[in-house]
C-alpha cells in the first residue's frame, strides 16, 4: 500500500546542543531531538541506558502490602501459586516470578492457563483448582486488573491473592490482598507503560530490598536479580510496549543477558530458532516470542514456561523441538486464514469504501485470529477484527487497530452487540453469539466512520532526517547502532535521500531488488525487499536505513531501502 511520507521537524537549536555536547553527528543528534529528546541528561541516559535509573519500586501502590504478605508467606513455608498468562509476557512474567521466589526459598508452583478451556484471565474454576491443591497465597502475573469476581471468590475462600499487573483497569479495582499496576488510580510511580514482566521485576527489586534489610539472605547471599534480565526482555519485546525510559533499559541489558544467556532452556530455544551471536529485538519479536508463543496459541502454553524453567539439556531441547513444530504448524494455519480473509474482503467489494474490516468464520482457529488481524492492518489499513465461531455458536474475535482508533472506544460504543470485550487502543478482544454477527458488524463500521476521516486511512512513513550524500557512511552506521534496542516507541530510523537515479537494477531472490543508485555524483549499493514491482525510473526520492554488509572480511555501505517515490521538488 502507497503511504505517505512524514518528515519530522527538528529544532535546529535542541539538534546542535546535543551533537556538540554529546559528541555525536549531526543526523544523530536530529533523530534523538525528533524522538523528544531535548536535555543532554536525557541524551546521555538514552544513549547509555543505566539500571541505576530504575525508579524506586515501592512508588508502585500496592508494592508494600503485596511484599509484606510474601515474606509471612516465607517465614510460615505457605505454598505460592503464580498465576500467568498464556502469552510471552505472561510466560516470562510467570517463569520470573517462580524462579526467583524458589531461588529465596518459597514454596512455589505455577498455573498457565488453556486458552480454551479457561480463557483469558483469572478464572473461578482454575482457582478452585489451585486452592484445592493447598494454595495459600496465589499472584496473577499479566492478567487480573479487572477480575472483581474471581478477587472476591479468593477472599471468600480465605486464600490471599497479589495482582500484578500493566492492563487498563475498569471502574473499579479488585478487592485483593495488594493490586500492583501502575495504571490504577492513584499510583506515584512515574513510568506507566511496563509490560506485566517488568511490573513483576519490581516486586522482586522491592521483595530483594526488604530481604537485604532483614538480613534473610543465606551463605550463599542475596541474588544478582540481572540474571534474571533475559526474561524480562523477552516479555517486554514480545508484549510490543514502547522501548522508552524504563522498558529501555530493560530491553538493552536483557538483550545482552540473552546473547550469554545461562539459561538452558532459551539456549535451546535459540538453537532451533537459528540464533547465534548478538541477539536483537527482532529476533526476539519474530524468531523466540513466536515459538514461546506457539504452544500456547495451538493448545497450551505450559511447555514454554517448563523451557525457561528448566535445568536438563534434553528435556529442554525437547520442548524446544516441540515448540518449533508447534510453531511450523501455526505458520501453515497463519498462512491460510490470511488467505481466505483476503478473498473474504476482495470478493465482497467493500474495499476501500469501507473504514473497518471484520470478518468470521467456523473453519478459523481462534488462537491465531489475532495475527491474522494484524496481518490484515498491514494489508488494508483500516481497523480489523477476525472472529472464529465454535460448533455451539460462540463467536471469539481479536482486533488490531490503526493510528487515528481508539479500539477500545469503538467497542465501548458497540458494546450493545457484545457479552465480553477488553483490550486498549491498538489491541483487543471480542466475545459475542454468532447471531449478533451482523449487528456488530454494522455497528462497528458506524463507529469507525464516525472516528476516522480519510487522511487517517492513508498510512504514514514517518521520515526522521533529511540527509546530504557525504554524510551516509559506516561511521554513521555505527553511531546508529547506540541508538538500539529498536522497537515500539523507538523504532528503527528512517532517512531520506533526495534526487536519486538507479543506475544498476537487478531482480534477486524471491522480488528483492538489487541497486545502485547515484545521488550528486556519489555511488551507493542498495537492496529494497520485496519491491522487484516498483518503477525506478527517472529521479527519485529514497527512504532507507543505512546498514554494514559484511562480505569475505570486508565492510561495505549498504542502503536498506524503505521506499521509494519519484523525486517532490
Amino acid at each position: 500500500m502507497k503511504k505517505k511520507w512524514v518528515l519530522k521537524t527538528v529544532d535546529d537549536a535542541t539538534s546542535t546542543m546535543l551533537s556538540r555536547f554529546l559528541g555525536i553527528s549531526p543526523v544523530t543528534a536530529g533523530i534523538m531531538a525528533g524522538r523528544g529528546i531535548v536535555t543532554v541528561e536525557d541524551g546521555a541516559s538514552y544513549l547509555t541506558p543505566a539500571l541505576a535509573a530504575m525508579p524506586d519500586p515501592f512508588l508502585l501502590k500496592g508494592m508494600q502490602a503485596a511484599v509484606e504478605r510474601l515474606l509471612v508467606a516465607r517465614k510460615n513455608g505457605e505454598p505460592v501459586c503464580v498465576y500467568g498468562d498464556y502469552d510471552v509476557d505472561g510466560i516470562s512474567g510467570t517463569s520470573l516470578l517462580v524462579s526467583f521466589l524458589r531461588k529465596v526459598g518459597f514454596t512455589c508452583t505455577y498455573f498457565i492457563p488453556n486458552r480454551f478451556d479457561d480463557g483469558y484471565g483469572l478464572n473461578e474454576e482454575a482457582l478452585h483448582r489451585i486452592i484445592t491443591l493447598g494454595a495459600a497465597l496465589i499472584i496473577s502475573v499479566d492478567c487480573g486488573i479487572t477480575s472483581i469476581k474471581e478477587a472476591a471468590f479468593c477472599k471468600q475462600a480465605g486464600v490471599d491473592l497479589i495482582i500484578v499487573d500493566h492492563h487498563t483497569p475498569v471502574a473499579s479495582i479488585p478487592d485483593a490482598t495488594a493490586v500492583i499496576n501502575p495504571l490504577q488510580p492513584g499510583c506515584m510511580y512515574p513510568f506507566k507503560l511496563l509490560a506485566g514482566v517488568g511490573v513483576a521485576f519490581n516486586l522482586l527489586v522491592a521483595l530483594r530490598s526488604r530481604m537485604r534489610q532483614e538480613e534473610l539472605f543465606g551463605s550463599e547471599g542475596e541474588p544478582d536479580l540481572r540474571k534474571w534480565l533475559d526474561l524480562v526482555a523477552l516479555g517486554t519485546i514480545a508484549d510490543v510496549v514502547p522501548l522508552v525510559a524504563q522498558n529501555r533499559i530493560y530491553a538493552y541489558h536483557g538483550l545482552q543477558r540473552l546473547e550469554n544467556t545461562h539459561r538452558i532452556g532459551i539456549s535451546a530455544l535459540k538453537k532451533v530458532a537459528g540464533i547465534t551471536g548478538e541477539v536483537t529485538c527482532g529476533q526476539v519479536g519474530f524468531r523466540l516470542a513466536p515459538r514461546l508463543n506457539a504452544a500456547g496459541r495451538m493448545e497450551s502454553a505450559v511447555p514454554g514456561v517448563e523451557l525457561l524453567l528448566s535445568e536438563n539439556p534434553e528435556e529442554c531441547a525437547l520442548i524446544a523441538d516441540e515448540l518449533d513444530t508447534a510453531n511450523s504448524e501455526r505458520q501453515t494455519v497463519e498462512r491460510n486464514m490470511f488467505d481466505q480473509a483476503v478473498s473474504m474482503v476482495e470478493d465482497s467489494g467493500v474495499y476501500p469504501a469501507c473504514k473497518s474490516i471484520v470478518l468470521a468464520s467456523r473453519d478459523w482457529h481462534q488462537g491465531v485470529v489475532g495475527i491474522v488481524a494484524s496481518r490484515m492492518v498491514e494489508r488494508y489499513h483500516r481497523p480489523t477484527i477476525l472472529i472464529a465461531i465454535d460448533e455451539q455458536g460462540g463467536a471469539k474475535g481479536s482486533g488490531r487497530s490503526i493510528p487515528g482508533f481508539h479500539l477500545l472506544e469503538a467497542l465501548n460504543a458497540c458494546s450493545g452487540h457484545l457479552d465480553r470485550f477488553g483490550g486498549h487502543r491498538y489491541a483487543a478482544g471480542v466475545g459475542l453469539r454468532e447471531a449478533g454477527l451482523n449487528g456488530f458488524i454494522q455497528a462497528f463500521e458506524a463507529a469507525a466512520s464516525g472516528m476516522l476521516g480519510d487522511s487517517e486511512l492513508v498510512p504514514l512513513l514517518e521520515v526522521d532526517a533529511e540527509v546530504a550524500p557525504d554524510q551516509v557512511n559506516l561511521a554513521l552506521v555505527e553511531e546508529l547502532c547506540r541508538l538500539e534496542p529498536f522497537g515500539s516507541g523507538n523504532p528503527e530510523p528512517t532517512l531520506m535521500l533526495r534526487g536519486a537515479t538507479v543506475v544498476e537494477r537487478r531482480i534477486v531472490g524471491d522480488a528483492h531488488l538489487k541497486l545502485t543508485i547515484s545521488v550528486q555524483g556519489r555511488k551507493f549499493n542498495a537492496i529494497a525487499f520485496r519491491q522487484a514491482e516498483c518503477c525506478t525510473d527517472g529521479i527519485l526520492d529514497i527512504a532507507f536505513f543505512p546498514e554494514s554488509n559484511v562480505w569475505k572480511n570486508s565492510t561495505t555501505l549498504q542502503l536498506r531501502i524503505k521506499s521509494m517515490r519519484a523525486a517532490e521538488e
